[in-house]
Order: C-alpha cells, then sequence, then structure tokens
C-alpha cells in the first residue's frame, strides 16, 4: 500500500523563469504526460504524480544546442522529492529510491 502512495505522491520542481530555462519547461512538458505548470512571477512550478523526468536529448533538441544535467542546477529553485537519478542523460525526481534503467535489470 506504501509502495502505491509513493507512486503517486506528487514531485515538483520549481524553476526560475529566463529564456534558457523556458526551453528546459518546454523539453520537460513534452517528456511528462501529466505535468501541471503553475506560473508564478519569476518562477514556474512543475508539478507530476509519483516522478518527473528531465531527458538530456529532450532539452538539447528545444535550446538548439548541447546542455550537460548539471546546468540543471542553476535553473532550480527547490524542488519536492529525491533525486532519484541523475547521470549524464538524465535526472529523475521521485519518492521512492533509486530508479533503475531497463538495461540494469540484467
Amino acid at each position: 500500500m506504501t509502495e502505491n502512495i509513493l507512486d503517486n505522491r506528487p514531485v515538483s520542481v520549481d524553476l526560475q523563469e529566463t529564456e534558457n530555462n523556458r526551453a528546459l519547461i518546454s523539453a520537460i512538458e513534452s517528456d511528462n504526460a501529466d505535468l501541471v505548470i503553475n506560473h508564478f512571477p519569476g518562477v514556474v512550478k512543475l508539478q507530476s504524480p509519483g516522478r518527473l523526468v528531465i531527458n538530456r536529448e529532450s532539452v538539447e533538441a528545444e535550446l538548439g544546442r548541447t546542455w550537460e544535467t548539471h546546468e540543471f542546477q542553476m535553473a532550480i529553485i527547490t524542488l519536492s522529492g529525491n533525486i532519484s537519478e541523475w547521470d549524464e542523460d538524465r535526472i529523475v525526481i521521485s519518492w521512492g529510491p533509486r530508479v533503475e534503467d531497463e538495461e540494469d535489470e540484467d
């Protein structure tokens, strides 16, 4: 039962609203079907049930340039959830433990 609660408990990240971050926000929106976006003065709150994924390739496609996941640190104001994965290809925010890739299960 606890696992189901964690699967659906909302995670969120608040980002500064800047020109570069608009592309980041758009990429996050395209990769997270259940994403809810709220705009406040200078801040954009992104909220998703269970987990939120930021894919490097999606951000690069929106920005039109190379993007490294460590750049995400410059955009974050605050987050709610755990950073369960952070590598050069994607960032995952969730309430559970580290998210394992299907490849890692072998």
